[in-house]
């Protein structure tokens, strides 16, 4: 909820200066675990790779990753790659394209794609997410498609710089097909039994978005916002880093006074 709460003032243009930042950064440091991953919730729940994109993600947005232990984090997401070399929810479980997204993300608005995966794993993960298109994208070997994959796995293959290997005029019609023409919204399946839901309506625009389509704003592949929403945040940053030298330069003309 903290990551998409964050999202949703990051869309909606707002500065973020009501947001408790150094309690959110706090609350994140208590939520890894000893194998670096994160659990969603300070009295238990589940842990896997979807809180440590979470986690991820706030930090980004903050522009503060002093809640994460870093070096734990990459080795919590190498333990994960599976047995063909894409990503599960944790060690030695199944590879599956939201969760791959989750790690690949994570490392991307870290900076540490290419450091922490190397070439080879690089390209053998590329491969495993080239092979999930059918029509549109499945998440797992031997699954139907599935709209919401159309995002996770093609925001994958974006920022591995692999997008140009899918067929994207075959996803965006699987995608389209999914629409309910009668109130709107997407389903998970071109199926007239299949209801439409938030969920992959947001997933399925967002696949309509990196292939291109007409009248959607691009989007930004690692956080799932859009590029205009990913300026402003950069433009807090840039505001942010400048009032902290700007303190810094004064307490150091307060400290040499």
């Amino acid at each position: 909820m903290t990551y998409t709460g964050l999202a949703s003032l990051v869309i909606l243009g707002d500065d973020l200066s009501r947001v408790n930042k150094n309690a959110i950064v706090s609350g994140l440091r208590a939520l890894q675990l000893s194998d670096g991953s994160y659990k969603a919730m300070v009295d238990g729940s589940e842990n896997d790779m979807r809180f440590v994109y979470c986690a991820a993600a706030i930090s980004y947005i903050l522009q503060d990753w002093k809640g994460m232990d870093i070096p734990l984090t990459l080795q919590y997401i190498r333990s994960s790659l599976s047995f063909d070399h894409a990503i599960g929810q944790g060690f030695y479980s199944e590879s599956h394209g939201g969760l791959t997204f989750c790690a690949v993300a994570t490392l991307y608005m870290m900076g540490r794609l290419e450091s922490a995966l190397d070439e080879r794993q690089r390209r053998r993960l590329l491969r495993w997410c080239v092979f999930r298109q059918q029509n549109g994208f499945h998440g797992r070997p031997n699954k139907p498609e599935d709209t919401c994959y159309s995002y996770w796995v093609g925001a994958t293959l974006k920022m591995l710089d692999a997008f140009h290997l899918i067929d994207s005029e075959r996803n965006r019609e699987f995608i389209l097909s999914t629409q309910n023409l009668t109130f709107g919204g997407m389903a998970r399946y071109p199926d007239p039994d299949t209801n439409p839901d938030p969920l992959h309506t947001y997933t399925g625009l967002g696949g309509l978005s990196l292939v291109g389509e007409e009248q959607l704003l691009p989007i930004n592949p690692a956080l799932n916002i859009s590029v205009r929403a990913t300026e402003h945040l950069h433009r807090l940053h840039q505001s942010w880093e400048k009032s902290k030298n700007s303190c810094d330069m004064n307490c150091k003309n307060i400290t040499d006074d």
